[in-house]
């Protein structure tokens, strides 16, 4: 049975209330992450050592404080829910270098903690996944009567070689020395050296393959590597497509 006339007109209204609630929003959200982005021209309450050009802090952030002893490169990109802390506590005096440094070209992916007390690089264009969690620091176990989270800790610095890929949910133990070019896979626990060119995985992570100039890949990788930009798209339509580039821009001409 067909509904009343002013049934029908109060269900059409309800409908286009509920839509436009929606839009609305929706909007309000995207004009509240892009007003709470942080960068070097919108910092917010935030003062890092260093910030970037070009490098963005998308909202909502995790946990920052002590951001005087982090320092964030240009054509960054931080993820939602990110924490980044350098030393103990919010409000802690740090020495005059940065406890945190992150490179150039670097995306750190959302839900991840970076976690400073003496000493984290991350060098140019690494790159991670979503929940990684690296820190510099761990609990002692020297007295088995003391509750672990009252001994003293210890410190190790961590360093993430260039251009190396951190997997999803991957933690990157104190001391951890990870190379150039490397690739952690997800769910890997990270702790000592690492070298350039290898693919680690497991936990504790050890090596599963490795690139070298004499050998290539051991063990030989049997597919053709992808290649940069997918088939049919130009590197403008990747910007595009992205918000701006992550290649640096380059190098001034030298002065003579």
């Amino acid at each position: 049975m067909p509904l009343p006339f002013a049934q029908t007109i109060r269900s059409a209204a309800r409908t286009r209330s509920r839509r436009l609630a929606s839009r609305l929003v929706h909007r309000g959200w995207g004009w509240v992450r892009e007003a709470g982005a942080i960068s070097a021209e919108q910092p917010g309450p935030l003062r890092f050592a260093e910030i970037g050009a070009f490098t963005k802090l998308a909202f909502p952030q995790g946990s920052i404080f002590n951001e005087h002893g982090i320092a964030l490169g240009c054509y960054c990109i931080v993820g939602e829910r990110v924490s980044i802390s350098a030393g103990f506590a919010p409000g802690q005096r740090l020495g005059p270098e940065p406890v945190v440094r992150i490179g150039d070209g670097c995306v750190i992916g959302r839900d991840s903690n970076i976690v400073g007390h003496e000493s984290i690089v991350l060098e140019d264009h690494v790159w991670t996944g979503p929940s990684v969690y690296i820190s510099d620091q761990n609990h002692s176990y020297d007295d088995p009567e003391l509750p672990i989270g009252k001994q003293w800790p210890r410190n190790a610095p961590v360093r993430i070689g260039a251009g190396s890929w951190i997997g999803t949910g991957a933690v990157i133990l104190p001391g951890a020395d990870i190379g150039r070019n490397v690739v952690v896979a997800a769910n890997s626990v990270v702790r000592g050296h690492v070298p350039d060119h290898s693919v680690v995985a497991g936990a504790p992570a050890k090596p599963v393959r490795r690139w070298t100039e004499a050998e290539g890949w051991q063990p030989p990788i049997r597919s053709a590597p992808p290649r940069a930009v997918p088939e049919g798209i130009t590197h403008e339509e990747l910007v595009a497509l992205i918000g701006w580039d992550l290649r640096l821009p380059p190098d001034p001409d030298p002065v003579p």
